[in-house]
């Protein structure tokens, strides 16, 4: 395996697991696609360092318990976001 792939592979594992953050921030950060990240740190990782490996494999585990819940408190922040407009326009009609 190239050495500049093995880099970035525990480049993204050290941010995930400094930063407790998600593939998607991760692969926005690094200015990749969530595909790389994927395979960086679930297959490449393993092979190259095994305990960082495990602390990253821990916290994506762990936001991906939560994805439900973020995509929940999204949705509602959006409609709230939209119920406000709506008021906000109805009041500037009359």
């Amino acid at each position: 395996m190239k050495d500049y792939i093995e880099q970035r592979a525990v480049e993204l594992a050290k941010y995930i697991v400094s930063n407790n953050a998600t593939v998607r921030q991760t692969a926005k950060t690094f200015n990749i696609s969530k595909s790389t990240v994927h395979k960086d740190v679930h297959e490449r990782l393993k092979k190259i360092n095994p305990s960082l490996y495990k602390k990253a494999q821990a916290i994506l585990e762990f936001n991906k318990s939560e994805r439900h819940i973020r995509g929940g408190m999204a949705t509602r922040q959006k409609y709230k976001c939209i119920r406000q407009m709506s008021a906000q326009a109805n009041k500037s009609f009359t």
